[in-house]
């Protein structure tokens, strides 16, 4: 073998050096070919990339191992323009993806070697690879291979390659690499080391080179596989093949093991047994009842004249709405509850079952569907473990549909501070340290007792992410039955890739939950209890702690779903004690009882598409953030008026243990990103890519609205005064991280024309305005104080911001005071309570709450923002504030209850339950 060619530092994952490598073989065969026209054909190079695609090849189908040894006998027999022409055609199908497709030798799905028409049938198969690991020679390998071969049948709609590893650690590279694998046969008794030289590959594996097992048995090694296949992947089927006693195997291996299979049993079983547990995870139980039920005839005389279409179609007026979205939408709108169908709100059929499914893919313990988005879902929960006066840690800058639910459970919210970023005119998040400190404080003041809740966003909306881990064993240690809230409404996707599941809600709930469960930790607890030792005071007592984790997920923005759909995700161990009913009271409050089917069937559908391309679209998504950071960061012209923001901007040294500050480095080449999510207190998820824009001398909201939308319609996630927020998904492809980058290379071309254009008064005022935006940036304001009339607990965290809200609903006790007039006011020594929520657009999120000290940090900030949409303040009135009279009264709920109708008679209960 050649030394293999050093991989090319922009790849940020194998599946990206696997194309690249695969262009550079057809550039390096085209050269040959143009070469042996000049007599002198020089084979080193392509030698080279064969070699390095010999290792990547070994872990996939196709092209696969056999497609590189025909490569090389080409090569052998100076075949160079049948080479060029073979590597091209494997190029096409590996990009297109049409060696998926069912018109494809099946044997090693190779190119067909004549040309044949594609036409892809309704029945077409659904293409995935089986892994089979198994200390095989290359004869038996083929043997195996036709056996399976010969037993499927022509007519399946499911149809598999079997790729063979023969190592523990080709095992792992294969599982981690290949997205086509659906299922895993082991066969006990594998080596562990590869025989392969990884060189090449070595800095996309660095979870399977620090894997030490090469000291444990054969026997082992296979069931070892087969639960780290499930940690890794855990939407995978796996099978063990063995000849030992099942009482030789644990009890967690044979968990994670889908069935368990003896060498004489018939290879049918085990065929039947993959294609069975594939078509479990492709059901889609509402869709499916919905697609039926849609062609059934049937007679509407209920709601909805739209059913079925009928006051559409026939309409001479309205019938163009029909015609733009087709009959199957009208036959799928009903509001029937039965024939084949359910019901949301109780649920015993498909949706049920749909739900259930979820609950699996996304590793909770329940799991529910909501089709009014995650702002309901998130008032959903706070409702249901929320009673009047608890109190709820919560992040200042939070959706607002936390606030608004605070308001209706009347619960005391205890504002946390995230770090900001004052340069950016963003926020970062809240920091464990923070966290404590709060909880310590109120242990102080004897309201412990009182804390119900932690409620924190992760990720935010600029894609900072939380060691969820770190922050709930550390609350955990202080209140060891806090519950848990993880707004998740852009982390749907995460669950994935290991490398975002890890800091995830439900996968951390269930490892928490193991490992306090676990004899392990108890004696470990006990030892250090024993000995006195401070560490056991960071530690939660195993006695004591429950986990109670809830995560809202808007599978929407992330994943494929309707507008609106929205997932409750559940891994609580008292639910059914405490919650299940009160979850179930507060479901029915705020869930419609017409939900949308489109949504609800969307959200079935989507949770099969992440359960077999998850991994992969995840992956890909990435890969197409990181092409974009690189390109923009090494055009010159791009440089000159846009950055993008790294991890080293966003989140500040003291909270990045690894040191890596970048993703991307010019020179280097893609950093190691697992190491920084597997140590850090915050990361940055890459997707989110914040494109830093105050060089331009333009405002997020001007830039978003002159360029990116008027002139190329790119519609982009959030604006910040001096930046602009992208965000790559699973459906963003090649094209649109091109197209994006053209539209940028426009836009700075335009800026570089319109520059030179200006005279000398107009340069100097967008200079004024670029230092204004990089320079002169208004401070950022943390949350002040509640008004001593909401505190609950004088000197203690955590406002009656109820009592505040529903105070405001009597005109007299508010009046407005102009922005202008307000620090003039704070001079003077008059204190200024705001008695509405306040969120201007850009940032979205509340700077002001009901019952809020209005200070001058906030004041200074509201000045300077320029910004047009600002919720809850009038330009022409000012802002609202409450009155001395109103703050003077010492029960102002109380007055207001009593004054609010005094001419009218009030039930002893509804009375008592205001006045409370």
């Amino acid at each position: 073998m050649n030394t293999p060619i050093k991989h090319d530092k922009d790849c940020f994952n194998i599946s990206q050096l696997r194309i690249n490598t695969w262009n550079s073989l057809k550039k390096s065969t085209q050269r040959l070919v143009k070469s042996k026209l000049d007599k002198k054909p020089s084979k080193e190079e392509v030698i080279s990339y064969l070699d390095n695609l010999t290792v990547i090849e070994d872990y996939w189908s196709f092209p696969g191992r056999e497609t590189i040894r025909t490569l090389r006998q080409m090569l052998e027999r100076k075949e160079y323009t049948a080479l060029n022409n073979y590597v091209t055609e494997n190029i096409r199908m590996l990009v297109s993806e049409s060696y998926r497709e069912d018109n494809i030798d099946k044997k090693g799905r190779q190119p067909a070697t004549k040309k044949v028409a594609v036409t892809k049938q309704a029945n077409s198969e659904n293409y995935f690879e089986v892994l089979l690991v198994d200390n095989l020679n290359p004869k038996e390998e083929e043997e195996v291979k036709d056996r399976f071969r010969a037993i499927r049948g022509s007519s399946e709609k499911l149809t598999y390659d079997l790729l063979t590893v023969t190592t523990f650690q080709d095992a792992l590279i294969a599982s981690l690499f290949n997205y086509n694998i659906q299922a895993c046969v082991i066969r006990y008794g594998v080596p562990f080391k590869s025989k392969n030289d990884l060189r090449y590959i070595s800095p996309y594996i660095s979870r399977v080179l620090t894997q030490s097992y090469e000291h444990e048995t054969e026997l082992d090694l296979g069931l070892i596989i087969g639960n780290l296949i499930k940690v890794f992947r855990p939407e995978l089927d796996v099978y063990y093949v063995t000849d030992t006693a099942v009482s030789e195997i644990d009890d967690n291996s044979l968990n994670n093991f889908r069935r368990i299979f003896y060498r004489k049993e018939d290879i049918q079983e085990l065929h039947l047994s993959i294609i069975r547990g594939v078509q479990e995870r492709y059901t889609t139980p509402f869709y499916s009842a919905l697609r039926a039920y849609s062609q059934k005839p049937t007679s509407v005389f209920h709601a909805m004249p739209i059913s079925r279409g009928n006051s559409v179609f026939k309409s001479g007026w309205i019938k163009d709405f029909g015609d733009f979205y087709g009959r199957n939408l009208f036959l799928a709108e009903t509001s029937a509850t039965t024939g084949g169908l359910d019901s949301l709100l109780q649920p015993t059929g498909p949706i049920k079952e749909a739900q259930e499914l979820a609950s699996k893919a996304y590793g909770s313990e329940h799991t529910f569907f909501a089709t009014n988005g995650t702002s309901t879902s998130n008032k959903i929960v706070v409702q249901a473990l929320i009673e009047p006066e608890d109190l709820v840690l919560v992040d200042r800058d939070c959706h607002k549909s936390h606030h608004y639910g605070l308001v209706l459970a009347g619960a005391y919210p205890v504002y946390l501070d995230s770090y900001s970023l004052e340069r950016y005119s963003m926020y970062g998040a809240v920091t464990t340290k923070t966290i404590t400190d709060k909880l310590l404080q109120l242990k102080a003041a004897g309201k412990l007792h009182k804390v119900k809740m932690l409620l924190l966003t992760n990720c935010t909306f600029d894609g900072v992410v939380y060691n969820v881990e770190k922050v709930m064993e550390a609350a955990l240690a202080i209140k060891p039955d806090i519950i848990f809230l993880w707004d998740e409404a852009w982390f749907a996707f995460a669950r994935f890739t290991y490398i975002y599941k890890q800091r995830t809600a439900m996968f951390v709930a269930d490892k928490l939950k193991k490992k306090y469960h676990s004899q392990e930790y108890k004696d470990k607890y006990a030892a250090l209890k024993t000995a006195k030792d401070p560490v056991v005071n960071q530690m939660p007592d195993p006695n004591e702690v429950k986990v109670r984790v809830y995560s809202t997920q808007s599978t929407h923005k992330t994943l494929s779903a309707f507008r609106q759909g929205s997932m409750i995700h559940i891994h609580d161990e008292e639910f059914k004690r405490k919650a299940e009913d009160s979850f179930s009271e507060a479901y029915m409050t705020h869930t419609t009882t017409s939900p949308n089917y489109q949504i609800l069937a969307s959200l079935d559908v989507g949770r099969r598409q992440v359960q077999f391309e998850g991994f992969e679209m995840v992956e890909k998504s990435i890969e197409m953030a990181m092409i974009l950071r690189v390109k923009i960061n090494e055009h010159p012209l791009l440089r000159k008026y846009f950055d993008i923001l790294t991890v080293r901007d966003i989140i500040p040294e003291d909270y990045r243990k690894s040191g890596i500050g970048n993703y991307y480095d010019a020179d280097t080449g893609n950093s190691n990103m697992e190491s920084a999510w597997a140590t850090d207190e915050f990361v940055l998820d890459p997707t989110k890519i914040n494109l830093f824009i105050g060089k331009t001398g333009m405002d997020g909201d001007t830039f978003k609205n002159r360029y990116l939308m008027d002139q190329f319609g790119i519609q982009i996630n959030k604006t910040s005064r001096n930046s602009v927020l992208f965000m790559t998904n699973i459906g963003t492809t090649r094209g649109s991280v091109t197209y994006l980058i053209g539209a940028l290379l426009k836009i700075a071309k335009q800026l570089d024309e319109e520059n030179e254009a200006l005279n000398t008064e107009e340069a100097k005022l967008v200079q004024a305005q670029i230092i204004s935006l990089t320079e002169d940036v208004p401070p950022l304001p943390h949350f002040s104080n509640f008004h001593s009339s909401f505190q609950a607990v004088p000197g203690v965290p955590g406002g009656d911001i109820r009592a505040a809200y529903f105070l405001a609903y009597r005109e007299e006790n508010c009046t407005y005071i102009k922005l202008s007039e307000t620090l003039q006011a704070l001079e003077e020594g008059r204190e200024l309570v705001s008695s509405s929520f306040v969120i201007p657009y850009p940032p979205g999120f509340p700077i002001l709450v009901p019952g809020q000290v209005v200070s001058k940090g906030i004041l200074e900030f509201f000045i300077k923002l320029d910004v047009s949409e600002i919720h809850g303040y009038r330009p022409d009135l000012g802002l609202k504030i409450f009155t001395k009279e109103a703050l003077d009264r010492k029960n102002p709920i109380e007055v207001n209850a009593v004054k609010k109708l005094p001419s009218q008679k009030m039930k002893p209960k509804l009375k008592k339950s205001i006045l409370k």
